[in-house]
């Protein structure tokens, strides 16, 4: 039965970009994108890099390590990227990667003076231009912060479930409330800006009391009401009740 993916662009977390998954989008017509570990080597015959002057530079062997790459390259062969209130400096180049094939790279700095750390891109799309590399590339951020916050503030991986309609029930709860949280970060005007003035855990942090405070003042109002306590807890936890007598 064929899978019809209604998406084009693939965005690869760097570990995951294996030659496997990359066959797999390339038969499926996709393109992919990721980040690539400069432990990577590059085939040298395939590309020829060369210093200010003009001049071809001497590489030695036939393979180079992707981390030798950036340094190797001239100030004159980048330039300015901008998007999404980002500056970058890249330099594009068509190569070939042992078990890839011919890719795009774009070596881009976040310092004008090509100083620092700086992050390798690779696509199977070679005739693509750094612009759109780095607009796609950047919508994967959203998703890294999805999985930190999932993980460190709202129990993502934390279930004790075995069936998969359980975990899928688990993670969907994580998934309203990661959509919800925002909003309780907002500004209460619009004048005030846009921009959150709390963070996923400052929201999940003041949650807790606020959620204590509500069952403190649910169980006061049940027993002022005439409740006896016992039948209120009873009903309270029922359901922790139920899965203690399974075991």
């Amino acid at each position: 039965m064929p899978h019809h993916l209604p998406f084009g662009d693939l965005l690869f977390d760097r570990w995951y970009r294996a030659e496997e998954l990359v066959s797999l989008a390339r038969y499926r017509n996709k393109d992919g994108i990721s980040l690539l570990t400069k432990h990577r080597t590059l085939e040298t015959h395939r590309f020829t890099l060369k210093a200010a002057t003009g001049n071809p530079l001497l590489l030695a062997g036939p393979h180079m390590a992707v981390a030798d790459l950036g340094p190797r390259l001239p100030s004159p062969a980048y330039r300015t990227v901008t998007g999404r209130d980002q500056t970058s400096w890249t330099c594009p180049l068509a190569v070939r990667l042992p078990g890839l094939g011919t890719v795009r790279l774009v070596v881009s700095f976040q310092s004008a003076e090509l100083t620092g750390t700086y992050a390798v891109l690779v696509s199977n799309r070679a005739d693509w231009d750094a612009q759109r590399l780095l607009t796609l590339s950047v919508q994967r951020w959203p998703i890294e912060t999805f999985y930190q916050d999932g993980k460190t503030h709202l129990g993502r991986d934390e279930y004790r479930m075995r069936s998969a309609e359980a975990i899928q029930k688990h993670w969907c709860l994580v998934f309203v409330a990661y959509s919800f949280l925002p909003l309780d970060g907002l500004p209460p005007s619009p004048t005030q800006g846009s921009w959150p003035i709390k963070t996923i855990g400052e929201a999940c942090r003041q949650q807790a009391p606020a959620r204590m405070q509500a069952f403190m003042l649910y169980a006061h109002e049940r027993l002022q009401l005439g409740q006896r306590a016992a039948d209120l807890f009873a009903s309270l936890f029922a359901k922790q009740q139920t899965a203690m007598a399974r075991w």
